[in-house]
């Protein structure tokens, strides 16, 4: 399946990846494990992998060679799930002529709460669990570097907000998950001259990123059930 998600955007969704292909290099902010950080970016993936694999491989790297096996030039944003890709679902609005889109897989088998007990008890410590809630924003028109990162603050607010409300469970503490212990999360904006500087839970945009994203993951959630 590809649909056109705004004038710089094509998504591209099949059982084994979510591909978002920018008509030309969009600012991106990330948890990702490929290119995470802040980018210019020309491709953002989200791959389906198996709950259970023996490959030795470093995730970027198989990213990375997933990418190229595709023939996606440029930079590339590449995260992982094992949550089915029919989990997706997407969200949108459009707030004084700017577009927002929410986009969200999700998968819940390692539900965690903030502040649980880690499993690895080491600053240097790697997991191999799946499950994974991938979050991926965008906006057409553009942010500060301030306001990107205030964006996926609120966005995990609401993510935490929607799992709250569906009474999801942590094994770990028995209290409300505020997540999984893989979660990843992208926002990208647009260009123009104007950069957006707030978007915080007192102004309109902050608004609209938590009712985006609780419905979306909500949405999600209904799938994984």
């Amino acid at each position: 399946m590809r649909i056109t998600i705004n004038t710089f955007t094509e998504l591209q969704h099949n059982e084994d990846h979510i591909h978002l292909a920018f008509s030309s290099p969009q600012r991106v902010i990330s948890s990702a494990i490929l290119n995470g950080g802040l980018i210019k970016a020309d491709h953002i993936l989200n791959q389906k992998v198996p709950k259970h694999s023996s490959a030795c491989e470093a995730p970027e790297k198989s990213l990375n060679d997933y990418a190229k096996a595709q023939g996606w030039q440029g930079h590339v944003v590449g995260m992982m799930t094992a949550a089915s890709m029919s989990s997706l679902r997407i969200e949108q609005a459009c707030v004084e002529g700017m577009d927002i889109t929410v986009l969200v897989t999700t998968g819940m088998s390692n539900a965690r709460r903030a502040g649980d007990k880690a499993d690895i008890q080491a600053l240097l410590g790697t997991t191999d669990e799946v499950g994974t809630i991938n979050l991926i924003i965008i906006f057409s028109a553009p942010l500060t570097d301030a306001a990107l990162v205030e964006a996926m603050m609120i966005a995990s607010e609401a993510k935490a907000a929607a799992l709250q409300n569906a009474k999801v469970l942590s094994p770990v503490s028995g209290l409300l998950a505020t997540g999984t212990g893989t979660d990843a999360i992208a926002v990208v904006c647009g260009e123009g001259l104007q950069k957006i500087k707030f978007c915080g839970k007192h102004v309109l945009l902050g608004e609209w990123i938590g009712r985006l994203v609780i419905t979306a993951v909500t949405r999600s959630l209904a799938f994984e059930v």
